[in-house]
């Protein structure tokens, strides 16, 4: 189920909906203009989080701030909530990516109480309504802050593989559009694309060109299927020096070509 409300920008959407029945949108390396909070509360998959891919199973809360890149997967068993809390909305929030294993059944149920309240509100068409749902988003966030501050950032180890692999996460979501490969990214941060690729197997289990050319691929489905731009207008827009090269690293990675992808939509 999904809430939202006239000028409002927050929203709240059901997990399984956010694929659409199409995987891509969600587990394609992407990120988004505004922070959001990931609630599961029933099975389990895994979560790559700025080149960092973890487990997370019932009750973990995610929280990715805006401009971070990040995937998922969403399986058929796969339940909860995302909470997208609009853009501007950073004040009082993490910084960095978060990620919370809730395992008090009080504090799961009081999370549960501040989502349904935020529903129910957003659903309303009483006076003050949007109001209401603003004032607890605040205490969402005070929620988070708290939880924090209480279990620290579980899983979260701050060592040099890491924070390179965040670093070029963060460097190629500012620079994927440009055609720049992983050797001029590499050379920007000081390192070698041999040690990049090394640190990046270590994180996410994945090679940095892989998580290059995921981004690019996830930006051209997403611009094919929301769009009616020319299919050599998006190549060019995401630095495809060709057609033919789009065409060859789109259906390498989707198994259809731009055409037949957007025909089969």
């Amino acid at each position: 189920m999904q809430a939202t409300a006239p000028n409002s920008l927050v929203r709240l959407t059901a997990i399984p909906r956010l694929s659409g029945g199409e995987k891509w949108r969600v587990e394609g390396m992407r990120s988004l203009e505004e922070p959001c909070f990931l609630w599961f509360t029933k099975g389990q998959g895994r979560i790559t989080i700025a080149g960092q891919t973890r487990g997370y199973t019932a009750h973990n809360g995610i929280f990715i701030p805006k401009g971070v890149m990040h995937g998922f997967e969403v399986g058929a068993q796969v339940y909860g909530m995302a909470v997208f809390f609009g853009q501007g909305a950073d004040q009082d929030l993490p910084r960095i990516p978060v990620h919370l294993r809730i395992r008090e059944v009080h504090v799961q149920q009081e999370l549960n109480t501040m989502l349904d309240a935020i529903q129910r509100e957003l659903d309303s068409d009483q006076a003050g309504n949007l109001r209401a749902a603003q004032a607890y988003i605040a205490l969402l966030s005070v929620w988070i802050e708290r939880q924090v501050l209480r279990l620290g950032e579980e899983g979260q180890k701050n060592d040099a593989a890491r924070r390179l692999v965040a670093r070029f996460t963060a460097l190629m979501e500012e620079k994927f559009r440009s055609g720049v490969g992983v050797g001029l990214l590499a050379a920007e941060l000081g390192v070698t694309p041999t040690h990049l690729t090394r640190c990046c197997r270590q994180t996410c289990s994945r090679s940095a060109i892989d998580l290059l050319q995921d981004r690019r691929i996830f930006e051209a489905r997403k611009l094919l299927a929301e769009t009616k731009l020319r299919i050599n207008v998006i190549g060019t827009s995401l630095g495809f020096t060709s057609a033919a090269y789009f065409t060859r690293a789109f259906q390498n990675r989707t198994g259809s070509s731009p055409r037949e992808f957007r025909r089969n939509l």
